[in-house]
């Protein structure tokens, strides 16, 4: 919105900073961080006076759980998604197709992941929305967004895989691509909502993986950082650094109450977006594979929980002593706080590999 300041540049020759999508990117870091700020407080009193008992626990659970977070409020996502929208409406150009993707995918998977928050607080316990309910509504978003981005793309790379570390190797998957896509972002969403179980655990590393994902859609959205990257070009995704710099933003002003011990738990109101965001991020800038490894704690935590099942199944046995992995290490004796920290150690240290592939081709 801000964008269309330029107009009046002859003006005032100060509007011509919103140009530049770097100075909108940081507008829009600190004003999702101040809107954390300012409304994260009355939100979760709010949340408090609503919920009463707060979130759920699960009684097969670390047993901590029932005594450390009963009474926590959740769906503090709303406080992530409001800061992010508000944000990215605010600092971004509107007239970008692969905003309105993005922020979509965003939006409707919270949806979804309030549905769900709301069940469970309405009736008390932890089944909330149907696992099947979920997971259909879920690939309709990622559907729609797979076909949407089929479109967007330039044609020379509609329907086609990127692959790191190769300079010009593209798949041709046709309308292939469109489950591919529903894959990544389903996976995504799915993954980010496994992994938040622990207070902090999973906002750090959704922003680490965010502002990774933004640093390479600025890259691919520019013709000149391309062709000295060697990585395929993708035309208007450098609009994408806004939103993930807003998603960064409001990430910190949530950390800020969600840090041990937890005032607000994000729920799957925040957990399923963000998550979704990841995944639709990666499909606009044809880095879904990339993502794999940017996010690559969260592909660990859902395959934990994927072995776990699999192996329960077919030999009556468990592989951890509890799944997702954090809950392993819980149970082995790890305080929460040594447990989140390693966690982001490892997310950070996924997202610079993640990072180099832009330059080893």
């Amino acid at each position: 919105m801000l964008y269309w300041l330029t107009l009046l540049a002859d003006s005032f020759i100060g509007f011509n900073l919103f140009r530049y999508i770097t100075f909108r990117a940081g507008g829009a870091f600190f004003t999702a961080l101040v809107f954390g700020f300012v409304f994260g407080r009355p939100l979760i009193e709010l949340l408090r006076r609503r919920q009463r008992r707060g979130q759920p626990i699960r009684s097969d659970g670390p047993e901590s759980h029932l005594l450390t977070k009963q009474g926590t409020p959740t769906m503090g996502g709303l406080l992530i998604l409001s800061a992010l929208v508000v944000s990215t409406l605010l600092w971004a150009r509107l007239d970008n197709a692969y905003v309105w993707l993005v922020l979509l995918v965003t939006v409707g998977f919270g949806l979804i992941g309030f549905a769900d928050d709301y069940a469970k607080v309405s009736k008390g316990n932890h089944k909330g929305v149907s696992g099947r309910v979920r997971m259909a509504l879920g690939l309709v978003i990622a559907a729609l967004a797979a076909i949407a981005a089929m479109f967007i793309h330039p044609p020379t790379l509609s329907g086609q895989l990127a692959l790191p570390l190769f300079k010009d190797v593209l798949l041709n998957l046709g309308w292939f691509f469109v489950p591919f896509a529903m894959f990544v972002i389903v996976g995504a969403a799915n993954s980010v909502n496994l992994t938040d179980g622990l207070d902090g655990l999973a906002i750090m590393p959704v922003m680490i993986a965010a502002s990774t994902l933004g640093v390479i859609a600025y890259a691919v959205g520019r013709v000149d950082f391309t062709s000295y990257l060697d990585v395929h070009y993708v035309p208007g995704t450098g609009e994408l650094l806004i939103f993930t710099a807003a998603l960064a933003g409001g990430g910190l002003g949530f950390l800020w109450y969600n840090a041990p011990p937890a005032a607000v738990f994000m729920g799957d109101t925040g957990s399923l977006a963000l998550g979704g965001a990841l995944g639709a991020i990666a499909v606009a800038t044809k880095h879904e594979i990339v993502l794999g490894i940017v996010g690559g704690l969260f592909v660990i935590e859902a395959l934990s929980v994927i072995i776990q099942v699999f192996y329960f199944k077919s030999t009556g046995k468990r592989v951890f002593l509890m799944a997702p992995i954090h809950h392993h290490f819980e149970k082995k004796g790890w305080a929460e706080p040594q447990i989140v920290i390693r966690f982001w150690i490892i997310s950070l240290i996924l997202a610079l590999i993640g990072l180099a592939t832009l330059k080893i081709r």
